[in-house]
């Protein structure tokens, strides 16, 4: 199915100035968020009725610590306007722990019940039901409808209703205009399937990122007939975003389709020769769900926790995920750079529905890939 950016555009705003106009931080809760609470609660969900309530307990609790995928850059600024918007929690320790690895170690350690001492963690798609099960039921999502948190809902999981995703990403195409002129770099996908672009004439990622998510736009089987067609034209196959967009940059290759905004902006920062460009191509691939969060059932500081979920996704929370992851904060902010580089495109969301999916979009399509070969200039070293 065909995903505009007019209806984001829409849908966004009207979710924004209903968030805007909600009764939020208020001292006394409403007949209606009292009736929201006890439905909540017979589902086995945690409601609060105020913001104010949130914060008092996070007062006496005064901590936070988070497991996260966020890049350590994030982590100061984060933690700095974190403070100046709540002095009364002092002691806070984040941890990057990016990696499969990690992401399978804190599972056993959640299942042994050793994960103790964190308040947030890091839900990888590829194990999110596991992980899921570690979580502590706040009604995240009802409190956010009725005003209580200021969080954008579509950031929300709408079945779980407490896992938050604050972040988003899109794939683009690098190129380096000594090699290949702006005129000819592909407006769509499909244009990488002409006769001009066969023979190692650009580089295609082993980890078909980019593949998948062009799914939601063209489901399934026309993505895998594309992935077939792809292999036939012999890419150059490389092997991870920062590595294949600095060889292009370089000049060793003209262009690839397994970059990501925030890789090609820094890229592009650092390039003195005005060689190195970047287009987004439709539809464009986005990860509208990314960095999902969850507060664990084993939290020591939970509604401290809350009051994090709830700073990353304000407006001063995504202006430091732009500034410094960078270009990473979520298409569902109005104003936000992903935002503003789909607007106009056609649109292929990840979101909830495809966001567990994801990984396995990604096997079939390596299937109908072939046994690809990454080049010996394009291994990692």
């Amino acid at each position: 199915m065909r995903i505009t950016i007019l209806n984001k555009i829409v849908g966004s705003f009207t979710l924004f100035v209903f968030l805007i106009l909600a009764p939020t931080h208020a001292d006394a809760a409403s007949p209606t968020l009292q009736q929201a609470k006890k439905e909540a609660e017979a589902k086995g969900y945690i409601f609060f009725t105020t913001h104010d309530e949130i914060v008092a307990m996070a007062k006496k609790e005064g901590k936070l610590r988070v497991m996260t995928s966020l890049g350590n850059q994030n982590f100061k600024p984060l933690i700095n306007g974190f403070k100046q918007k709540y002095p009364f929690i002092t002691d806070i320790y984040i941890e990057d722990i990016s990696g499969r690895d990690n992401y399978q170690r804190i599972l056993h350690e959640l299942q042994a019940g050793q994960a103790k001492g964190w308040d947030l963690v890091h839900i990888p798609p590829d194990l999110a039901k596991e992980y899921m099960a570690y979580l502590m039921k706040h009604d995240v999502l009802g409190m956010a409808e009725r005003g209580v948190l200021k969080i954008h809902p579509k950031m929300i999981h709408p079945v779980e209703r407490n896992a938050v995703a604050p972040t988003s990403d899109i794939r683009v195409v690098p190129y380096n205009r000594k090699l290949i002129s702006d005129d000819k770099v592909p407006a769509k996908f499909e244009d990488l399937l002409k006769p001009e672009f066969k023979g190692k004439k650009f580089v295609a990622d082993l980890r078909p990122l980019t593949l998948a998510g062009l799914v939601p736009a063209w489901g399934l089987e026309r993505t895998l007939d594309f992935a077939r067609k792809l292999a036939a034209q012999q890419p150059v196959w490389g092997r991870g975003a920062n590595r294949v967009t600095l060889a292009i940059a370089v000049g060793e290759y003209s262009l690839g389709i397994d970059s990501t905004l925030g890789v090609v902006t820094r890229v592009k920062a650092k390039d003195r020769t005005g060689n190195f460009s970047y287009k987004v191509v439709d539809p464009v691939p986005t990860m509208a769900i990314d960095h999902v969060n969850g507060i664990l059932n084993t939290a020591d500081h939970p509604h401290a926790a809350l009051l994090w979920l709830e700073f990353l996704t304000s407006t001063e929370g995504q202006e430091i995920l732009d500034k410094y992851e960078p270009l990473t904060a979520s298409v569902f902010t109005p104003g936000s750079a992903i935002a503003q580089a789909v607007r106009g495109k056609e649109v292929s969301a990840i979101d909830w529905d495809h966001h567990t999916k994801f990984e396995g979009y990604q096997a079939k399509i390596v299937e109908a890939l072939g046994f690809p070969i990454v080049d010996e200039k394009l291994k990692a070293k």
